[in-house]
């Protein structure tokens, strides 16, 4: 948001009141005026997540080291994070062999929990001879965990919130250099990365919205023309200004100067914002984060060689990380005692 700006009369009177984004002056005899074309207008939401810390308690449970709530809406801030994310959740669900107490549904929401905030809770319910019923997702957005570390709460909400049995949830967390109590997810080092790919998209939608493409200084020294003249000008640009508008404008200045009006471009140079280095730079930070092949993912490679083989490459992901991440997920079996989590094997997919 601009701040107000101080006019201040030298040598000349304001016309007419400043609009929004302009401030018009007209001077007398053969001062010069200047006027501007377009507002300007805020490009990006404030959208922070907080820096590492440690856990904090309330008395009651332990909040998390960073803003569950902006983390999940950081997600969707590229499309290079939230499909590598699904690719993930995607490839785990279709080797899962579903159990009776453990849903190929109650499967795939937990493993996206895992994916996007390094934690996955579930839920064990059981029926009046202490057996087990069934496993149920816990969203991990809304999950705290006790000052005890073996209560479990959920909170949706100022004084909305459910405690759980005792014993009756399985929490699995991504390991953490700073606190034993949530995980945090892998990709977190890439958040920048992922913020500023949106940055870039949101500023070259803006800058076309705008109409900023066209900007450019129309510059006139000829004394033949008069403000009636310079105003009706103004107003047909203004006019000629929006989405998708490329329009052309035909004057008629008699007796006029060869070189009384000029138009010099500026917003190549002005707004140059290297669009597609920085879409390129923050999407190669986001596949290494999440460490998955750009063929994978349905990128066109640039060069003429392209990425190699797909299979290739498929085969070496599913062997150094979709492997390591299914022996880490069959720890729920080690807690329930049963083997309810399985996977199919690599050469059945």
């Amino acid at each position: 948001m601009s701040k107000p700006s101080k006019r201040r009369q030298r040598g000349g009177v304001l016309a007419q009141p400043a609009r929004e984004g302009e401030l018009l002056v007209k001077g007398t005899g053969g001062e010069s005026m200047a006027f501007t074309f377009g507002e300007p207008v805020p490009v990006l939401d404030g959208r922070e997540i907080l820096d590492y810390l440690e856990c904090w308690s309330n008395g009651r449970w332990y909040e998390p080291p960073v803003s569950l709530d902006g983390l999940a809406r950081s997600t969707k801030a590229s499309v290079y994070l939230q499909s590598g994310l699904m690719f993930k959740r995607n490839m785990l669900v279709r080797s899962f062999i579903p159990h009776r107490l453990l849903s190929r549904q109650a499967f795939e929401q937990v493993v996206m929990d895992w994916g996007w905030c390094g934690n996955l809770y579930l839920e064990k319910r059981d029926n009046m001879l202490r057996q087990a019923l069934g496993l149920l997702p816990c969203l991990a957005k809304y999950m705290r965990r006790g000052i005890d570390l073996e209560t479990y709460y959920q909170v949706r909400g100022w004084k909305d919130e459910h405690v759980f049995k005792t014993g009756s949830i399985c929490h699995l967390r991504e390991a953490d250099i700073n606190q034993e109590i949530y995980g945090l997810p892998e990709w977190l080092p890439a958040l920048q990365s992922a913020l500023l790919n949106e940055s870039a998209t949101l500023f070259r939608r803006k800058y076309y919205q705008n109409g900023s493409h066209a900007g450019f200084i129309l510059y006139m020294t000829d004394p033949a023309h008069s403000e009636k003249f310079v105003d009706d000008l103004r107003d047909a640009m203004r006019n000629s200004k929006g989405p998708g508008n490329f329009r052309n404008l035909f004057m008629y200045a008699p007796n006029g100067k060869k070189d009384g009006i000029q138009l010099l471009p500026i917003s190549e140079v002005a707004a140059k914002d290297d669009f597609g280095s920085i879409k390129n730079i923050s999407r190669d930070d986001l596949l290494a984060a999440l460490r998955i092949p750009p063929q994978l993912m349905g990128i066109v490679p640039q060069n003429a060689g392209g990425f190699g083989s797909v299979l290739e490459a498929s085969k070496i992901w599913v062997s150094n990380e979709l492997k390591p991440i299914k022996q880490r997920l069959t720890q729920i079996n080690d807690w329930l005692g049963d083997d309810v989590v399985s996977f199919e094997d690599a050469e059945q997919m």
